[in-house]
């Protein structure tokens, strides 16, 4: 349909389209093809400039012909005038030397003069091609692969469809582990944890209830993971106040335990080592026994300012047991804890 489209266009008109086309679509493909050393794109990339070439070639030679006509041409046009009045005595002597019942017959008729292209055609087909160029500039880029290999943030996963457990479904409900996700997913993550040229390889969000308590105590959270550090962001839904909280590390592990507020709630820091287990996948399938993992820090706040049980902790952690400075731990929790939606449990 666009072929014939372009045949119908004059000359003048179809050329130029036919240059825009091609030279556009070398140029895109050709520079795709060195960005991404694609051999085959490089190959379309120059059939298409040399057949823009061809046509840049057709047209210079018919503005040469149309501003420069030829001496030959010119001499047959003057042998064809000079011969023109002896053609036209000719034939009239031989009308005076017809017959005369050749009079009864019909006379003549002067050659229909040729037919003009309808200009109403030509316009709708310019206007065609024309449009049909456009999204041929817009769709092609879209068609080809993409040059930009930088790596996309991870996202959180859609969530919606799990089942929640029943300790969920209460009203006032607590927050889900995708509320928390995406309260956590934040664009400006890694500039908070010191790291700002990193991007977030995972995140997710599950709707856990506590350990030992039958399902009774909702236990959401939420884990984003960098190439240095990883991030999680759990709520506890328990009758657990920050103050007995407190008092409870003195009989753990915790390390470096200390006090403070956070947008007007109790909070805690605290340090303890995560819990590494070796998994075996062999024949044999057993996992190798749970060893120390390197050391986390844990900001504890209190759901609300009364501090009436329950808290958020924000925990971050590495591999290489390297830690952030608390003011960046801080500065998350400052940022995250206002767009969590406010749902105790209580």
């Amino acid at each position: 349909m666009l072929g014939f489209l372009i045949r119908l266009l004059p000359f003048w008109v179809r050329e130029p389209l036919l240059i825009v086309i091609g030279s556009v679509l070398g140029v895109r493909i050709s520079y795709l093809a060195v960005s991404d050393h694609d051999r085959v794109a490089a190959g379309l990339g120059v059939v298409f400039l040399v057949f823009t070439a061809i046509r840049v070639h057709t047209v210079v030679r018919a503005l040469r012909a149309r501003r420069n006509p030829s001496p030959a041409a010119s001499a047959d046009e003057a042998t064809v005038d000079a011969a023109a009045p002896a053609q036209a005595q000719a034939q009239a002597q031989a009308q005076l030397q017809a017959p005369a019942h050749a009079g009864a017959g019909p006379r003549p008729r002067p050659a229909a003069p040729e037919k003009e292209h309808n200009a109403w055609g030509q316009a709708f087909a310019a206007v065609a091609v024309f449009g049909a160029l456009a999204a041929s500039v817009w769709v092609v880029p879209r068609m080809m692969p993409s040059d930009d290999s930088t790596p996309q943030p991870a996202s959180c996963s859609d969530g919606e469809h799990e089942a929640l457990p029943k300790v969920y479904k209460k009203t006032p409900r607590p927050v889900t582990g995708e509320e928390l996700c995406k309260a956590l997913n934040r664009p400006d993550l890694a500039k908070l944890l010191g790291t700002p040229a990193e991007t977030a390889t995972t995140a997710s969000g599950n709707n856990n209830t506590a350990p030992l308590t039958d399902g009774k105590v909702a236990l959401p959270e939420a884990e984003i993971s960098f190439d240095t550090y990883t991030v999680n962001v759990s709520a506890t839904y328990n009758d657990l106040s920050i103050d007995q909280y407190v008092k409870l590390m003195k009989y753990g592990n915790e390390r470096d335990v200390k006090i403070l507020k956070v947008l007007g709630r109790p909070a805690v820091y605290s340090s303890d080592h995560t819990m590494q287990i070796e998994l075996n996948l062999g024949s044999s399938g057993s996992g190798g026994p749970v060893e120390q993992g390197p050391l986390a820090r844990t900001l504890s706040v209190a759901l609300d300012r009364k501090d009436r049980g329950g808290y958020y902790e924000i925990t971050v952690w590495s591999k290489s047991g390297a830690l952030p400075d608390d003011t960046a731990l801080l500065d998350i929790t400052e940022k995250v804890l206002p767009t969590i939606p406010e749902r105790p449990a209580r």
